[in-house]
């Protein structure tokens, strides 16, 4: 087992790929601006919001990336600069986001991959298969690399095969219309054991999240108690968005007071002031999913405080009830994304050497395979055996006689 090269298809000293500065974020906001439709990638006004929240405070963020702290990924971004030879330098051509996924960062995420125009994404020795690889070779703490794109973006899709990703799940994003959580807020939702979340929980919420997934999931995500701790420089950063008027969050996780246990978690992320929608993030045990129509409902009556948004929500392939419920409720899908991963760990299959000196020495070690040729054995040389030219047949052996018996001597009176 041994870390798997980077595909060597192109050369990055072509083409300089090198961190984010702060004179970056003017052409990266513009490769955001092309025509994607918004329903398909909507990730691309996502980071178009980040960078525009980032440029304020970029110094900051600048100088928390050099030591540890909770800020240090907050935004990690590699650009590719347009060739010298094309009279361009200096544009930016792409650009790529990632993150660590996990508190260990022994899994990373692939966040963005972004490019000009006129360039194609899907293209072997593109831009984009650059920065993916640079990444790759680059970030040597991840050990497994996931992403998440959407179905008809068919370049995405290719460029990410090309580079070794394989599918892990299937995601469906659903959207609740504002009547329909009108309606369900005027329902009860009966959970006398919802309590809010803190730091003291997070061995509660870490058996949740893993009895909740698959295997596979579990083992690529690689998660641990301390990534459901929320650090206190997130907690006073959240706090200043909400301050700002930024979206505000809602946590809560229902107890099981029989077997010590959480059975179910929600977060909701609640938007004020923007059009954007109100995402929920949602966990049930497998074991109860009776508790779908009870969170949805306090979810509902939660953001009756806030201006009417539609609310989006999560379902994967392997969480059947979740999407049954879904339907039946009248929710719509608004898209399908398809959840990869890479490991960086791959087998390297053995060859046998050809035309070297170390294939001619172990030839002459090996045995060839030859007929018997006769010889005399020693074990014919004893004395009581004659010689071999005294035989009849040189087969057969004169039988051995026995040793005579010694007379007998009669036994003393």
């Amino acid at each position: 087992m041994t870390t798997s090269p980077v595909p060597q298809g192109d050369d990055f000293s072509d083409r300089p790929i090198r961190p984010v500065q702060y004179r970056d974020l003017e052409d990266i906001e513009a490769l955001t601006l092309d025509d994607f439709d918004e329903d398909i990638d909507r990730r691309a006004q996502n980071f178009r919001t980040q960078v525009q929240q980032v440029r304020p405070w970029f110094g900051l963020f600048k100088i928390l990336s050099f030591f540890p702290n909770p800020l240090q990924h907050r935004f990690h971004v590699y650009v590719a600069e347009s060739l010298a030879n094309r009279g361009e330098e200096g544009k930016i051509r792409g650009a790529i986001q990632v993150s660590p996924f996990n508190s260990s960062r022994s899994t990373w995420r692939v966040e963005q991959v972004r490019v000009h125009p006129a360039e194609s994404l899907g293209e072997p020795k593109g831009i984009g298969a650059q920065l993916l690889r640079y990444c790759l070779e680059t970030v040597w703490e991840a050990r497994t690399w996931v992403l998440e794109v959407n179905i008809n973006q068919k370049d995405s899709l290719a460029l990410f095969r090309q580079h070794g990703f394989q599918p892990l799940a299937e995601l469906t994003y659903w959207s609740l219309p504002p009547q329909l959580l009108q309606e369900l807020s005027k329902q009860e939702a009966d959970l006398p054991n919802l309590l809010p979340v803190s730091n003291a929980d997070a061995q509660l919420l870490y058996q949740l999240d893993c009895v909740s997934m698959p295997p596979l999931l579990r083992q690529v995500f690689d998660r641990h108690i301390q990534d459901f701790k929320i650090s206190l420089v997130d907690s006073l950063f959240g706090r200043c968005q909400s301050w700002c008027g930024g979206p505000q969050i809602s946590r809560g996780y229902v107890f099981e007071p029989q077997r010590k246990a959480a059975i179910g978690y929600f977060e909701l992320i609640l938007s004020n002031q923007d059009e954007r929608p109100h995402q929920a993030k949602l966990i049930v045990h497998p074991a109860y999913t009776w508790l779908y129509p009870k969170l949805l409902i306090q979810m509902a009556q939660i953001t009756r405080k806030y201006p009417p948004r539609s609310l989006e929500l999560i379902s994967a392939d392997y969480q059947h009830e979740r999407r049954e419920y879904l339907e039946q409720l009248g929710a719509i899908r608004s898209s399908h994304t398809l959840m990869m991963s890479r490991s960086v760990w791959h087998k390297i299959r053995e060859t046998k050497p050809e035309n070297s000196a170390l294939a001619e020495m172990l030839q002459g070690l090996q045995s060839v395979p030859r007929t018997p040729i006769p010889s005399r054995m020693s074990w014919l040389k004893w004395p009581n055996n004659p010689p071999l030219d005294s035989l009849d047949s040189p087969g057969e052996l004169p039988p051995v006689k026995p040793p005579s018996e010694p007379p007998d001597q009669g036994h003393p009176v």
